[in-house]
């Protein structure tokens, strides 16, 4: 909070200068942390709506079509916002009011070109830029006129994005059709004097891939509009415009834009939204129309005419309308080449591509964009020397799953064409599909996106949305990004959140909405959704399922009270953006730990087995009902299908065809009663298991209490007495009656337990006077009370990296704070991300844990980071250094094991857990420290294993720290 305070003081000072010593146009914000829109009367504000009253449109009918379009939107918002309906003139004249909206393009509308002749609006902020856009009051613009809102672009984009940007400021958010978010009726709405802008965008193509798109948006499409035609396609490039982007890959699971109805490219120029085909289909034909129309091979060696003319097609085709072309080749259907494909045939392929361009639109081909998509297997023909011409625009992409493969290096060559970048949210392939909700955290996206903007592939971003729906929120975010990177710096991700909130929503609930964004898709990221199994987390160690359950629950049950609360109004919107997604996400983690608890009391017979298979069904019957929810009730049926997507019981990468209810385990009991006991960190169970039972260790650093679990095996209840070794020992229930299981914790009273090491009986006796002893081990060392930082107990020390004793720079390198990003908690990565490689050592930024441990000789230090791939090619990989005291660092790459089998691994468990061996000569204070070696690591994670850490997916939780009362779990 201090950062982030210390960053808007400075902010706020710097924009007060800029307000004292210059006339430069202040900006306005996108997602609105700064409104112009008032609903009172300020001196010198416009009256766009006033006590009934509301200020006349106009647009000149020479303007663009899509900016007339645009235009006849903000009549319409305005009508959302006020009940009432605006006046709109499009003509050549503007009419005679006293108080006018203006709209129009530089260089296109002539009461636009006059406004500036006369030197009553002042452009040279917007002139000659892309995309730009300026906002303004203009006291008596012209004749008959007394006052106008001018909203003028410096082309046709840059317009469009005033007029939404007026919209958007009035409560119109981006989403009022896609998620029906709810307008708030508003009499007056006064727009404040000044000249408000958004600027250039930093990247200059932003954009959405639709894709994956069956069965939940295939279905939904096909029975709202009869498939993914014009009707469909209109809603999608309106949605783009508002969010401020441009750029579409559309829908090519089995469909075309230009071939299935020619009326959706048509609009789309008319719109202003670029169309391009995705990273596999070359010259604007859609992969389905090789199918529909291509003969003979998609083999450029044996059918190079057939496929030339083929692609030919799909540039006459494109004629004029504003698009980017595709350039490349991969095999049919996404596939990689065949082996036999080499550089020389694929430079041969491009060659030949950009001559039909050229020879098609008879122009330079170097004049209609391009892109290069080094997609998978074509950046390694890249890596191994293929090259593009220089116009062309290098598309790097992720590896599918959210991690840059390749970005260009400091100081590299300049390429004119530029370099973009394609992303993911959404991914059918290995190691699993991943569909069905959002489980993209911001934190990640931004250090991603980050590294790309930093990098300099700043030409063009796309993301792949799959259906959509759910990705609202960081498709938002994606764009927003896009347009200003610098605004949103990683100490305001949590403000942004805020925002979105507010504006689908209000101020009122903004933070508790934010919460929960934020939370579940953080949850979900752990693992997605489609990977999740009965033993995902851990049953036994840590109590990690059941905290993972708690949590999401708890999150679920905070959506529901907030829901209920929440206008009628509201309802929908908040279901579709909310409540769905924290609900059918903690419902589905509760299915799989439900399924895996009834599967561990199966193999140890347990009475309650079967009513935890029961469990398990109700759970998986609410996931259903929860999706039957969306598609048939909330807004209507309006969004039938959307929740189509399968997503419970895959058997390999692909989805299965329905949902199927995991198999569980149901008994036949005995009538008999016979006790059973089970101890917290082991599957065991006595008095079957031949090894004694022992609880984890009991110490003044560790957990507060460890549980014995007390179970019945047959139908009939008995009861229990519990007896301890020691009168410090304590048991929270001395004597019982269990009908199917009962949980015991033990605890120590410390203030009386001696010190040292030792071990405590419990003996629990059942029916038929048959005993089970349970030993407690004890550690109460001397030193407890002279302990400072993390203290070991159970065999470990766990930190995470934000919980650091030290931080220290290098000059103008650190280590720098990501907020909220990692599995558990924040991360810490090294700043700039642009700086060079470092030796570790003196000269270098570094980390430093205080830790105490009660044990000396080798340890193992395990450092979770995050799946960050090798995006610089560096020869060793993206490497830090750990050291413990004044050893000397021992450097270790994140990548030594860079294995098809280990990146499946780094990417389901969205982690990679990297191991360096140390040696310690005493018990007591250490510190250890880590070390920046080179830039993009991410840290999130410090476990110093000393006789070592339990099997958990998440990592045992963070030990407690000298002082502190209870741990941070």
């Amino acid at each position: 909070m201090k950062h982030s305070l210390l960053y808007l003081s400075r902010l706020s000072y710097t924009l007060l200068l800029l307000a004292i010593f210059t006339l430069a146009i202040q900006p306005a914000q996108a997602t609105h942390d700064k409104s112009y829109i008032s609903n009172s009367k300020k001196n010198g504000s416009f009256a766009l709506a006033a006590a009934g009253k509301l200020a006349p449109l106009y647009v000149s009918n020479q303007d663009h079509a899509g900016v007339i379009r645009a235009a006849r939107d903000l009549q319409a918002d305005i009508k959302r916002v006020t009940q009432a309906e605006p006046k709109l003139t499009i003509d050549k004249k503007a009419p005679k009011a006293k108080q006018l909206v203006l709209v129009g393009t530089l260089g296109i509308s002539p009461v636009i070109e006059k406004l500036v002749k006369d030197k009553k609006l002042d452009v040279s902020g917007i002139a000659g830029k892309w995309e730009t856009f300026l906002v303004q009051v203009v006291e008596k613009p012209m004749a008959g006129v007394d006052q106008a809102l001018v909203i003028v672009g410096s082309d046709k984009r840059g317009t469009i994005y005033g007029i939404y940007d007026v919209s958007a400021q009035i409560g119109v958010t981006p989403w009022y059709w896609w998620a029906d978010a709810p307008v708030k009726k508003q009499e007056n709405l006064y727009v404040l004097p000044g000249r408000h802008t958004l600027g250039t965008p930093a990247v200059q193509y932003r954009g959405i891939f639709i894709n994956d798109e069956a069965p939940a948006l295939a279905g939904w499409a096909t029975e709202k509009f009869g498939g993914f035609n014009s009707k469909f396609y209109v809603h999608v490039f309106e949605l783009i415009l508002r969010m401020k982007g441009n750029y579409l890959w559309p829908a090519m699971w089995g469909r075309s834009i230009y071939d299935d109805d020619p009326k959706s490219p048509v609009l789309a120029d008319e719109y202003g939204v670029v169309i391009g085909t995705s990273h596999h289909e070359p010259l604007s034909r859609a992969h389905v129309e090789w199918n529909r129309y291509g003969k003979g091979d998609w083999n450029y060696q044996t059918n190079k005419a057939t496929l030339q003319e083929f692609w030919r097609e799909g540039v006459r085709r494109m004629g004029n309308n504003e698009s980017i072309v595709t350039i490349g080749m991969r095999g049919d259907g996404d596939e990689p080449m065949s082996e036999d494909s080499n550089i020389a045939l694929l430079e041969q392929i491009v060659e030949d591509q950009r001559k039909i361009i050229s020879e098609v639109t008879g122009k330079p081909a170097s004049e209609t964009p391009q892109i290069w998509a080094l997609y998978k297997e074509v950046q390694d023909y890249y890596d191994a020397g293929m090259r593009v011409p220089d116009d062309v625009t290098l598309l790097l992409a992720d590896d599918n799953w959210g991690n840059l493969r390749k970005l260009p290096k400091p100081g590299e060559k300049q390429h004119s064409g530029g370099f973009g970048i394609y992303y993911h949210f959404d991914y059918v392939g290995g190691p699993r599909n991943y569909k069905w909700v959002n489980t993209n955290p911001l934190p990640r996206i931004w250090e991603q996106m980050h590294l790309a903007y930093q990098h300099g592939a700043n030409k063009i971003w796309i993301v792949n949305v799959g259906d959509i729906k759910p990705m609202e929120f960081p498709t938002e975010f994606f764009l927003d990004y896009a347009w200003n990177p610098e605004k949103w710096p990683v100490e305001r991700l949590d403000e942004y959140t805020k925002l979105w909130a507010a504006q689908q929503f209000g101020e009122a609930h903004a933070p508790a909405i934010a919460e929960m964004l934020a939370k579940y898709a953080k949850f979900n990221s752990r693992r997605k959704p489609e990977l999740l199994s009965a033993d995902t987390y851990s049953l036994t160690n840590y109590r990690e399922a059941e905290r993972v359950v708690a949590a999401y629950q708890q999150l679920a049950q905070q959506a529901e009270q907030l829901y209920n609360q929440l206008p009628v109004e509201a309802k929908d919107a908040y279901f579709q953006l909310v409540l769905h997604p924290v609900k059918a996400s903690a419902n589905l983690n509760a299915l799989w730990v439900s399924v895996g608890l009834n599967r561990l009391y199966g193999k140890q017979g347990r009475a309650a087995t079967n009513a935890m298979a029961e469990k398990g069904r109700k759970y998986f019957a609410l996931d259903q009902e929860i999706s039957r929810l969306y598609n048939e009730d909330i807004a209507d049926g309006k969004w039938s299908h959307m929740m189509d997507q399968t997503h419970i019981s895959y058997t390999y990468w692909q989805q299965p065809e329905k949902d199927v209810m995991p198999d569980v385990t149901e008994l036949k009991l005995p009538a008999a009663a016979e006790m059973g006991v089970a101890v917290e960190g082991s599957e065991a169970w006595w008095p079957a298991a031949k090894e004694a039972a022992v609880l984890p260790e009991l110490t003044p650093f560790g957990e507060k209490a460890h549980y014995i679990e007390i179970f019945n095996r047959g139908q009939d209840p008995f009861n229990y007495t519990v007896k301890t070794g020691a009168p410090w020992l304590q048991v929270d229930q001395q004597q019982g009656r269990v009908e199917d299981q009962q949980r015991l914790w033990v605890s120590i009273d410390w203030n009386k337990a001696p010190q040292g090491k030792q071990r405590v009986p419990v003996t629990i006796t059942g029916p038929n006077g048959k005993s089970v002893v349970v030993q407690a081990p004890v550690n109460h060392p001397a030193t407890a009370s002279t302990a400072k930082g993390f203290v070991e107990s159970n065999g470990y020390i766990s930190m995470q990296a934000e919980h650091f004793s030290r931080n220290t720079p290098a000059g103008n390198l650190n280590w720098k704070l990501l907020s909220d990003l990692g599995r558990t908690a924040s991360a810490m990565t090294p700043w700039p991300v642009t700086a060079a490689s470092q030796k570790p050592g003196a000269n270098s930024p570094v980390l430093e844990y205080d830790m105490h441990l009660l044990s000396s000789g080798e340890v193992n230090v395990q450092v979770y980071v995050s799946p960050t791939l090798n995006y610089l090619d560096l020869p060793q990989g993206i490497r830090y250094a750990v050291s413990i005291g004044d050893a000397a660092p021992q450097i270790v790459s994140i990548h030594h094991d860079n294995t098809t089998q280990s990146w499946d691994d780094w990417v389901a468990n969205n982690s990679i857990i990297t191991q360096s061996k140390h040696q310690v000569d005493k018990p007591g204070q250490h510190t250890l420290k880590v070390w920046m070696v080179d830039p993009g690591v991410v840290v999130q994670k410090i476990v110093v294993e000393t006789t070592g850490a339990k099997p958990s997916y998440l990592g045992p939780p963070e030990s407690i720290q000298a002082g502190a009362e209870t741990a941070v779990n």
